[in-house]
């Protein structure tokens, strides 16, 4: 109860400060000390959010299952900048090297991209198309029709002011420059939406492939042939056995030049009646925040994530 009383006094205090020069002077004092710690609060964060998760410490120097590299992996980005992975995972830098690996024939179409949301050209924009920031995750605004253009670019104002790496210390984010992506917005022949299909990748070698929707109530997994796996991470969600998508040896050619000098990446592609387009790049599937089920999962694809690769 004590703790509650001095929260919401300290809040009730900041709230009359904003605006004044004591609120400016303070709120830039206290970016500066965020950014001074940021390393070293940072690496706490991960380590307790790991203990937090599977119930134990984290073996930084002997890690052996899945999540356990994935969060050393964590850790090492925030000790150390990696600018190829930064690079990869900015939304629109990552179409400059997708374009080089394996071709422009896989990007999704780019209508516009900037800085500021009131410069969007709604006017010249198709009916249908799909707003998102370049550096962050869930950051997505899908327009059907006429625009509410005053709730768009208010929304994108927020989004740009924030660095994602906060949110749940994802070094990789950390020093990308906001920007707007303006795409093209996918539908199938039919008129359904797109599956996602992610394919975990360990040196250049996709071994088990993802399949999500729009809706995220869904987590079935595959082998590369295709064979359904009993491995999930989301409790409750369905399973299902969903048809292999067309051209799908392509579809596996592609993310193997696509994830070739990574020792683990997961390459999200989309497949529209065989048109296969990159989705991204991920680096630290779900923040490290999963359970892989069975837990033998853990194990079998920490064996795959063999460290000393470059990427």
């Amino acid at each position: 109860m004590e703790q509650f009383v001095q929260t919401t006094w300290a809040t009730a205090v900041r709230d009359r400060l904003q605006g004044t020069w004591i609120y400016t002077v303070f709120d830039k004092l206290r970016n500066l000390k965020r950014k001074l710690m940021r390393r070293s609060e940072g690496e706490a964060i991960l380590l307790q959010r790991h203990i937090r998760i599977h119930g134990r410490p984290l073996d930084v120097k002997a890690p052996k299952t899945f999540t356990e590299k994935l969060f050393c992996r964590m850790v090492d980005l925030n000790r150390k900048p990696n600018p190829h992975f930064t690079r990869v995972s900015d939304k629109y830098e990552a179409r400059g090297y997708v374009a080089s690996k394996v071709g422009e024939q896989h990007l999704v179409k780019l209508f516009w991209h900037g800085e500021d949301p009131r410069a969007i050209p709604f006017d010249s924009l198709p009916a249908e198309y799909v707003i998102k920031t370049n550096h962050g995750s869930a950051q997505v605004i899908i327009v059907k029709g006429a625009p509410d253009r005053a709730d768009i670019a208010n929304k994108l104002s927020l989004w740009l002011k924030k660095n994602f790496y906060w949110s749940a210390r994802e070094a990789q984010y950390y020093d990308i420059k906001p920007k707007i992506i303006i795409e093209e917005y996918l539908r199938n022949q039919d008129g359904s939406g797109p599956l996602d299909y992610r394919f975990w990748c360990f040196n250049g070698v996709p071994e088990v492939i993802q399949v999500d929707n729009h809706a995220h109530d869904i987590n079935p997994f595959f082998d590369v042939h295709w064979n359904l796996l009993d491995l999930y991470y989301r409790e409750g969600a369905a399973r299902p056995l969903i048809p292999k998508p067309i051209d799908f040896e392509q579809m596996l050619a592609v993310v193997a030049q696509l994830s070739a000098g990574f020792d683990f990446v997961r390459v999200d592609l989309y497949n529209i009646d065989g048109r296969i387009c990159f989705g991204e790049f991920t680096l630290t599937p779900t923040s490290g925040a999963l359970i892989l089920r069975p837990t033998g999962w853990d194990v079998k694809l920490g064996e795959k994530w063999r460290s000393g690769v470059a990427g």
